[in-house]
Order: structure tokens, then sequence, then C-alpha cells
């Protein structure tokens, strides 16, 4: 059977999709997303057909339009950024997901970044639907859902990716094999930060406005508990997922204490609500699973409260300790630096999204991480739907399906109580099913 092309669903507005963020353009290193950017320049490529978008507020397309036109279709030769709306531009409404949804039909695609306690009800929504799913990192706040995510893709033979881009950046991913050739693990560090003007992108999301409170509805009606959005769920699930990726088969968590700073988020600057977290750490015990004489030890440290004029806008670092020898990786300072006389000096990364364009004038980002990591979800659809392939085959290839990254969401959920109850928590296995005690 012959491949066609994928129609897709993106769900979510924000930075990541649309590099629009209410006030403009994002100030990030997403200026003009990548969501949205990778669809319409695979839909040049012949690998997608029909662009829908949906978000809550239909009011902001207008203004999203605009803003792709100027920022995207006037910059690169032969891109068209026309796309589908839900809901309309005169509505609001919290649950527009559904209808979108309801238009696809089995076999299409839903790309979702939206707050991280809606992935959950969208992508069962989605895959109940016979929908292929990419959802991004956290894939679900809790464990269960993760799990339920997991059967019910099995069930519908769709495929269930998480957009853990990491795992196809050249450098983590090589690392990640020679950290395989070092023996049992001993010790893994990772760090990952932010700017405290992140926080003007993620505070509405701490229960605030229409997107999250859809979500609390949902979950309250089915008697589930809501788990608030952190810094830990947002930054430390790219390096928690590289570990356990490195551990796949090798090693399992068992035991997770966590601890948070506080004060920054929460202070008149910046007005988050009073639970939220300004740094996480969680400390992880590891057991290897062939030698009964081995542990290890991972500390995975998230914070979206740095300085300002740091130079990079996203600071990343990791240490692993093998019994044969060690790796370190810095992926914040590249050697790749720029110097500007009003903002100074800043580090950047060309390697995740190169937004200058070819030669030609058409978009030139195809190697970049972050764009292969979602035209491999698209591959991976449109390889299922040809009947080149099963989805569940692609647990075996080691990539960041819903099956292969359910222990990152163990130990993000497991941090979670921690930190809410003030205790370490256990993270058990049986069967194919782990659980949290």
């Amino acid at each position: 059977m012959a491949e066609s092309k994928l129609n897709v669903l993106m769900c979510g507005t924000g930075e990541y999709t649309t590099g629009w963020v209410g006030s403009g353009a994002s100030t990030s290193d997403k200026k003009v997303g990548v969501v949205g950017l990778t669809c319409f320049d695979l839909r040049r490529l012949g690998k997608i057909g029909e662009l829908a978008m949906v978000g809550v507020n239909g009011k902001k397309y207008p203004q999203i339009r605009t803003h792709l036109q100027e920022k995207i279709a006037d910059v690169y030769k032969d891109l068209d950024v026309s796309f589908k709306s839900y809901p309309d531009d005169n509505t609001v409404d919290a649950e527009a997901y559904k209808q979108a949804i309801d238009d696809r039909k089995a076999g299409d695609a839903v790309i979702i970044f939206t707050p991280d306690s809606t992935h959950y009800p969208i992508a069962l929504y989605a895959i109940e639907k016979g929908l292929h799913v990419l959802v991004t990192k956290p894939a679900t706040q809790l464990l269960e859902h993760h799990q339920h995510l997991i059967d019910a893709a099995r069930a519908k033979g769709v495929v269930c990716f998480v957009e853990h881009h990491k795992r196809f950046d050249p450098v983590y991913s090589d690392a990640r094999a020679r950290a395989r050739t070092l023996g049992e693990f001993n010790f893994y560090n990772s760090w990952m930060s932010q700017p405290k003007l992140q926080l003007e992108t993620f505070k509405a999301w701490a229960g605030k406005d229409s997107d999250i409170r859809s979500a609390r509805h949902y979950y309250l009606d089915c008697g589930l508990e809501l788990t608030k959005r952190s810094t830990s769920y947002y930054l430390n699930s790219h390096h928690i997922d590289i570990h356990t990726w490195i551990m796949e088969g090798r090693g399992v968590p068992t035991r997770v204490v966590a601890s948070a700073a506080k004060g920054i988020a929460t202070s008149d600057e910046f007005g988050c609500v009073p639970e939220t977290e300004d740094t996480i750490t969680l400390l992880v015990d590891w057991e290897s699973v062939d030698s009964d004489k081995h542990r290890g030890t991972a500390v995975y440290t998230s914070s979206w409260t740095a300085p300002l004029k740091a130079g990079i806008h996203t600071a990343q670092h990791w240490y692993y300790m093998g019994a044969k020898g060690e790796i370190a990786v810095d992926q914040a300072h590249r050697g790749y630096d720029v110097v500007y006389d009003d903002t100074g000096k800043a580090s950047f990364n060309p390697f995740y999204m190169k937004y200058s364009p070819s030669e030609t004038g058409h978009f030139d980002g195809q190697r970049g991480y972050g764009y292969v990591s979602i035209e491999k979800f698209i591959d991976a659809a449109r390889d299922v739907n040809a009947g080149k392939i099963k989805a569940s085959d692609f647990d075996k290839h080691g990539l960041p399906t819903i099956a292969n990254t359910v222990l990152t969401t163990a130990i993000l959920n497991a941090g979670r109580i921690s930190l809410d109850q003030k205790r370490p928590v256990l993270i058990k296995k049986n069967g194919d099913k782990y659980s949290l005690e």
C-alpha cells in the first residue's frame, strides 16, 4: 500500500506551536514556533496533507495568522501557512478540541502542545477516535494515566509518541550510545534551567485561565486528582528521559525523594500562585537488573528562575558515571557565541531549530532535532497507515513511544508526591505495570 499524505491537527496555539504568546512574538529561542513551522514545511515536502489548529480562544487567530504571515510566509519561499481553525474567530471554548478531533478520520494525526494537565484527556480522546498522537512532555502528570494511554494506543493500533526531542540531538544520542558501553551505572547528575522571564509565559497555567479549568472539571468529574504544573514536569522531564533511555533494559528506579526552593516565582514581580516552586531537585535510587551488587544514584534538578542575562535561554548539562568511565555533556555552550553591544554575549543552538533560510530562500531547518522529532512521528504514522509496520513495533526501536517513556512519568509523578507529602516515594513493578507507594 502506497503512503498517502497525513492529515494533521495541531492542538495548542501557543509559543511552541506558533511562536505567538499573546503579547506578540516570543522572546525565547522559539520566536516563530516549532510545530507549525515544521508542519508547514512537511506539507511543502509532500508528507502532510490537510492542516488544522485548535486552541481555546478563537479570538487570537487573526493575530496568529498575521504573525505567521509576517514571520514565516514572508521569510521563506513557497511556505503556505494556511490552516483550518477551531473554534471560530469569535468563540472561546475550552473543549473545542473535541469537535476538531471529531472532524478527523481514523489514521489522521494529532500533535498536542497544551498545558500539562490537559495532555491526558486530549490524547485519550484522540486515540479512542483512532488517531495517531504526538504529545509533548510530560506525556501525563500521573503514572496511572500514562499507563492507560499505553493500553489505549495498543488496543487501537495507533502510534503514540512523546515529543522528547533531546533523543534526536546528535550529541545526546551519541552520548547515550557511549554511556551504555561503560558497564554498570553509578551516578547521574543533570541540570536544566530557563530565565525568570519564562514565568510570564507559564504563570497562567497555574490554574488561572480557561485552558486548565477545563482540565480541572474533567478530572474532578472523573474523581481524579489534578496535579499542578511545576518546573520539574516542564524541564526535568528532558534529562530524566535521557537517563531512563540510557538505562533501558539495564536498570530501574526504585525510590524518589524531592526538595524544592521557593520565593521568586511567588514574589510580587511575577505573581505566580503560592504553590509555585522555583527550583526542584529529585534524588532517585536506581537498581541494576543484571547485578544484585550494583545500585546507582541520580540527581535531577530544574529551575525556571535562572538569571535573565546569562547569554542562554536554556542552561542544560548532565554528567554520567559508570563502572568503566564517565561522560559530561554541556549543551548550553557549544562553542558558538555572539556578542551584541546592547545585550552582551549570547550562546546559540542552531542544532535544535535553524531559522535562517537556505541559499534558495526556503526553510532550511530539516536537520534540527526539534524538526526531526516531529518528522519521525509523521513518518511513523504514515508507515502504519500504509501497512508497512505495526505501531507497537516502534517500542523496539528506541524511539520515545508512550510505552518507552513510562519511567519518566513514574519518576516525575513520584517527585510531585514526595514534594506534596514530604516523604520518600517507592516505585514498584508488578508484571508490565508500575505503581507508586
